[in-house]
Formats: C-alpha cells, structure tokens, sequence
C-alpha cells in the first residue's frame, strides 16, 4: 500500500498552495497557543488570588523549562520531516517504521526529563538568582510541572507524526477540550480551595495527562501506515538517525537559546519581583506571537520536505515566499494589537501600577518588533525541509544567542537598566535574520531552486 498524501491530510504536492499553507498554519499556531494558555491561565489566577510572588513563581519558570525540554522538542522536528519526506517518496513501510521509532523515542524522552526536571528545578532556580521570596513557589511549580512531562512529550510527538502527514486540526481539537480541563481545576483548586502555585501545577498536570491519552487514541484508530501500535514501538536505525540528524541540531538550537534566555532571566531577576512579574505577564504575549512564527516554520519544514522528496522544486520557491510573508503579516499585526492595548493585557496578570511599567517597557522593546524574527525562523524551516538542520543551527547559535550572552556580560553591567536588557533582542534578531537568510539563497542556487 502507497503512502499518498491526499487520503491522510492535506494534499501538498499538487493544487495550489497558499490556502494549504494556510489550512496547516493556522490550527498548529492554535495548538501552541491554547499550550501557553495553560502556563497563562496559571499566571492570571495567582496573580489576582494569589499575589506577585506566585505571579513571578509561576511566570519565570518559562524559560527553566524551554532549557530542559527543547533538545527533546527539537527532536520532533526531525520526525516531521521523516515523515513528510517518505509522504512525497510514497513509502508507507518507511512511514510505519517512523511511528514506531517516534513512540519508542517519546516514551525514553518523557521518562528522562521527568528525572532530571524533578532534581534540578531548585540548583537551577538558585543558580539564576531567584529572589528568596519567590523560590520555594518557583520550586514547588517547577516540580509539578516536570511530574507530568512524560505526558508532554507524548502528545508533541503525536503532534509530529500528524503534522508531517498534513493534519493540525485533530491536535488542536485535543487541546480545546485539555484547556477547558486546566481552566476549570485552577478555579476550583486555586479560588475555592485555596491551594495557590500547588493547585495550579496539579490543574496542568492533570490537563497534560489527558492531552497524552487523547492523541493516543487518535493515532490508534489511525490508518495504515500511521497507526500507532505500542506493541510494535521499536527504535528502526535509519529513521531515528534521519530525526536525530534533523531534529538534534534544532533542539541544540532551543536550548541555547533557552540558555541565552535563563542568563537574561537572572538579570531581569536582579530588578526584584515586580521586574520578574510585568516580565513574565508580557512574555506570555511573545510566546503567543511566536507560535505564528513557529507554525509557519513548520509549514516550510513540512512542505519542503514533501516537494522536494517529489521533485517538485518549483513549489518550493512558492513555498518560501507564501510562509515568508504570511508569517511577518500575521505576526506584525498581533505585535501592535497586544503593545497597542497594554493595559487591558497586562491587567489580566496583575494590576499593580509598577509591574505595568515593567510590562510596557518589554512590549515596546521586545514584542512590538518580534516580527522581525520571522526572517530567521521560516528561513530555518525551509532549510530543515531541505535537509539542511545544522547550518540554520549554527547560524542562530551564533546570531542570537552568542550575542545575547555578551551583551548580558560585557554590556549591562555598566548599562544597568531594564531597557539596555531588552534592546539585546530586536538587534540579535536583525543579525541573525541576515545570516540565515543568506544561508538559504546560497543552499537554494545549489539545488536549482533559484
């Protein structure tokens, strides 16, 4: 039996594309947002019923987490291209055989970082300057967090495996119902019984839990050769060594720009509460505006890699160009609507008058530019649906994250101001935009796409 991309998802090989692109993105983006609304619908109700302290707990564990979680995250990237790339060679026993690779490497991933998550949340939190007010909180939600990574890590490889064959819906039809779950146990747990950062972990470990056993169930009753036996659940050589070379190099990625972000995190940290506080309500913001970007760099990764598998490399160049501009547009004007009413957003947080200040100053220095970003991201998922994974890696690396790490050591100390702090991301994101995308058109003329 042929794998064939139009009885599976979206039919990327054939048809326009601009619609498709599109159809993909946009659900995805949804997924990665109603994800965040977990960590947000945390943040909004301790810091009204629980204070700027569990506020800031709560808030700035985002970027602990990205640095222990991305490298295995990345690692999806990879399984997104397996598959894509064995949908455009119609290989359905490769495409079994990555399904079973994928679960095997989701269930030893989650098992991992549930261990080490769980035993260096607090050196961790220590070694970043968290202010003592705040740490035992931070600890006690980082902890409950790290409890229910297994299921995190299930539910994003499923995710890969759907988003390779086309399909971004039936993710985001799971975390629909999973939102509705965290939302109701944090009232419950938080407001009428009381139980602040403790009950808001329990409502995102227990939203986790069935998010994992939703998509488990999808892909059990999925078709030949998508379906996902556990039975079967095995390492295959070459396909885990195709998402370890693809997926590897973005995770590496992630997670020094996740060490980029704690170092700056232990400056914003040096501001005290109210700094980590209006920091953290406006962060939720950008992780919402990057998940665009993110969505239509998936989009790049998924449809390269089945164009280009087919031969089709004409489709390719319209592939770039549609994810490029729809990517900057969508996140240009979600930038301006969140830095445009800040107050209303920011107020959902937390309405004290010196966490806003805080708040404002990052919108205007960090969200409100971040579209910029874009010229990086998409220019990488294009390259990853290319084959190529280290080159934007590297790139980026050195753009973004080597250039952060200097200007938090050589320039802020004699900078000490919160504005100095957040200029680094706007220029980091200008020069690696330049890099990357130069990356591309070189890549692009050698394999006849240009």
């Amino acid at each position: 039996m042929k794998a064939d991309s139009k009885s599976v998802g979206l039919d990327m090989l054939n048809g326009t594309l601009l619609d498709k692109i599109i159809m993909f993105a946009l659900p995805l983006a949804a997924s990665s947002v109603l994800q965040q609304l977990f960590n947000s619908i945390d943040m909004a109700v301790v810091g009204h019923f629980a204070g700027k302290e569990a506020l800031a707990a709560v808030g700035s564990n985002s970027s602990v987490i990205s640095l222990v979680v991305t490298l295995f995250v990345g690692v999806s990237v990879g399984t997104n291209y397996v598959i894509a790339n064995y949908i455009g060679s119609k290989d359905s026993l490769g495409i079994k055989r990555a399904v079973a690779t994928t679960s095997g490497v989701a269930l030893v991933s989650g098992f991992i970082l549930l261990f080490l998550g769980i035993g260096l949340a607090r050196p961790i939190l220590e070694a970043i300057d968290t202010p003592a007010d705040v740490i035992d909180l931070s600890t006690l939600y980082l902890q409950l967090y790290f409890a229910g990574i297994p299921f995190i890590m299930i539910f994003n490889f499923g995710s890969a495996i759907l988003r390779g064959m086309g399909d971004t819906k039936r993710p985001l039809y799971c975390l629909l119902v999973s939102g509705a779950i965290n939302a109701v146990l944090n009232v419950l747990l938080v407001v009428q019984f009381g139980m602040g950062v403790m009950g808001v972990g329990i409502a995102t470990l227990v939203a986790n839990a069935f998010n994992a056993l939703f998509i488990i169930r999808i892909l059990q009753h999925e078709e030949f050769p998508f379906r996902l036996e556990l039975s079967n659940t095995a390492f295959h050589n070459k396909e885990l060594s195709t998402m370890l070379r693809i997926g590897i190099p973005a995770g590496i990625q992630g997670m020094v720009f996740a060490i980029a972000n704690v170092t700056i995190q232990s400056s914003i940290n040096s501001f005290g509460s109210s700094a980590m506080s209006g920091s953290a309500a406006a962060l939720n913001y950008e992780h919402f505006c990057y998940f665009i970007i993110a969505a239509f760099s998936s989009a790049a990764v998924t449809f390269m890699g089945q164009n280009l598998a087919a031969g089709k490399r004409e489709r390719c160049r319209r592939i770039f160009f549609h994810t490029m501009w729809l990517c900057v547009v969508s996140c240009g004007v979600f930038n301006f609507l969140f830095t445009w009413q800040e107050t209303f957003f920011t107020n959902i947080f937390n309405e004290e008058p010196e966490v806003h200040k805080f708040a404002y100053i990052r919108m205007e220095w960090v969200l409100l530019p971040q579209f910029i970003a874009s010229s990086y991201e998409v220019a990488s998922g294009a390259l990853r649906g290319l084959g190529y994974s280290s080159l934007p890696a590297v790139l980026t690396v050195v753009g973004t994250c080597v250039l952060r790490l200097c200007w938090v050591h050589f320039v802020i100390p004699s900078h000490h101001a919160f504005e100095w702090l957040m200029a680094v991301y706007p220029i980091s994101w200008v020069v690696t935009g330049v890099m990357v995308l130069l990356a591309y058109y070189v890549v692009c003329r050698r394999k006849g796409i240009y």
